[in-house]
């Protein structure tokens, strides 16, 4: 069941290397091989500080009654030869049970707000295909132009397996 946050209880705000250990924590519950098993990146401690450190005003976290329920990191790019900035949403996520509750919204209005401030023109995100309540999220914060490209993986922890040759 969720529940729906009432706003003025929901504090969004940077998030300080006091809250590290809880997104962290709660990016491991969030961003599991079973909610994405062919996911090309991986969350990990190094995901959270390179963007801490590079861009901690795109970091945010949603706090409710003292407790971090949601996190939203992001960055921004600027490409050589081009008039753009452009903004990335690397991870967001809202504890379980609260999902659908309005912190992802409040995450991303301040995070966009932000990059918009920053002179950001396009924000870009990226998630699994079939990851249905994510792509409907992004649909609802006024995403469009789905792009489906390939991507694939070699596991290179299997032992590879040897085609049988054609001489006898």
């Amino acid at each position: 069941m969720t529940k729906i946050i009432e706003e003025e209880l929901l504090e969004i705000r940077e998030l300080t290397i006091d809250d590290l250990a809880a997104v962290f924590h709660l990016g491991e519950r969030l961003f599991t091989s079973d909610f994405s098993p062919s996911m090309y990146r991986t969350w990990d401690e190094y995901e959270i500080t390179t963007l801490f450190n590079s861009d901690n005003e795109l970091c945010l976290v949603a706090e409710l009654d003292g407790e971090i329920v949601g996190f939203a990191l992001g960055t921004t790019v600027d490409k050589v030869n081009s008039a753009w900035k452009y903004g990335y949403l690397v991870w967001i996520g809202v504890r379980p049970g609260l999902q659908k509750g309005g912190a992802g919204h409040k995450l991303f209005a301040e995070l966009r707000k932000r990059m918009v401030e920053q002179g950001v023109r396009m924000i870009v995100i990226d998630t699994d295909a079939d990851n249905e309540a994510g792509i409907n999220f992004f649909k609802k914060q006024g995403f469009g132009n789905i792009q489906k490209h390939v991507y694939m993986t070699l596991n290179l922890s299997r032992p590879r397996q040897r085609r049988k040759s054609s001489r006898s």
